[in-house]
């Protein structure tokens, strides 16, 4: 149990890790210069005022995510920081339905959406493993 409880507190510190550095670099990109990731991602641009502060807004949440993964992330036997497992599941996933949909049916196709949603379907069965191993030792979330 002891090995496993080391993996599951690595796999989850690991992934707090990744997903701080994705989306707060994410979410700094769309604060500062929004029209740049959302060519790179839909390979559309930003025409309208609203548009770039809905991107703006997009990007102060995923900062703040990041920010609460950063601070989580030695910490990851904490309540708070393994309720932050299943929201991030919820993220990705929804992520990957939102940008797959964009890709295949607005055809909006960036350099990046395809990478993207590879990223986030990783990031999700990651979760997914993390929630499995943490029901699997009996702690519940």
């Amino acid at each position: 149990m002891v090995a496993d409880g080391r993996l599951t507190v690595n796999a989850m510190k690991s992934l707090l890790n990744i997903t701080a550095l994705v989306e707060a670099a994410t979410g700094l990109a769309l604060l500062l210069s929004p029209s740049l990731p959302v060519l790179l991602l839909l390979g559309a641009s930003l025409d309208a005022p609203a548009a770039l502060t809905v991107a703006r807004v997009a990007g102060a949440a995923l900062l703040a995510l990041g920010v609460a993964c950063w601070l989580a992330r030695n910490d990851e036997q904490s309540r708070a920081a393994r309720g932050l497992v299943p929201a991030m599941l919820l993220y990705n996933v929804a992520t990957v339905l939102l940008l797959a949909s964009a890709g295949i049916g607005s055809e909006l196709r960036g350099v990046g959406l395809w990478p993207a949603v590879v990223l986030h379907a990783a990031l999700a069965i990651w979760c997914i493993a993390c929630l499995g191993s943490e029901l699997q030792g009996g702690n519940a979330l």
